[in-house]
């Protein structure tokens, strides 16, 4: 499947490197030998190298790989990815200066995470609603760790549903022990 390259967005390919700019930022990868890219009116084809000595397999699982990370990159150089996140659970906090989140999460102590400058980010706590993390990056890898080691902080748990959740994420519920005891 081709990439098509909307406008505005550049891509450079230099050494096996590939290289995305656009209104957004700028994104490099390594692209493996075994793979061919090509650029050609206005879309970006890749092949599988037939004589590269990488086996069979390895190849055709590298060629989906490479063309699935250069499409993020194109996807986020031109739009941008966006999560957002909400904490669910009596007395739990968020607030951000900059960069630097603070969270209150039921823990003795605050915890607080220094964000790369790629990421923005933006909290909300309104009155009657769960707090929320909105965060908005051009590298959609980079943004999955970010919200990965955010939820680590406070994993969303099926008997009381409390946690660390993704916007809409709904969480199957369990009954706990007084249920099943009769």
């Amino acid at each position: 499947m081709p990439i098509a390259i909307p406008a505005g967005v550049t891509v450079t390919q230099n050494d096996g490197v590939v290289t995305v700019k656009g209104p957004k930022g700028e994104l490099s990868q390594k692209i493996d030998s075994s793979i061919n890219m090509k650029m050609e009116d206005g879309q970006i084809v890749f092949e599988v190298d037939e004589n590269s000595p990488v086996n069979y397999k390895q190849k055709n699982a590298f060629h989906g790989l490479y063309r699935a990370l250069v499409n993020n990159m194109v996807v986020g150089v031109s739009e941008g990815y966006k999560k957002e996140l909400e904490l669910v659970g009596v007395g739990y906090r968020v607030s951000n200066q900059g960069n630097l989140i603070e969270f209150q999460l039921g823990y003795t102590h605050p915890i607080f995470i220094q964000l790369p400058k790629e990421v923005k980010v933006e909290t909300k706590s309104e009155r009657n609603q769960n707090p929320q993390i909105i965060l908005e990056s051009c590298d959609k890898e980079l943004l999955g760790l970010i919200c990965a080691k955010i939820r680590s902080f406070r994993m969303p748990e099926p008997y009381k549903g409390k946690g660390i959740l993704f916007k809409g994420e709904v969480i199957r519920r369990k009954s706990g022990k007084s249920a099943s005891a009769k």
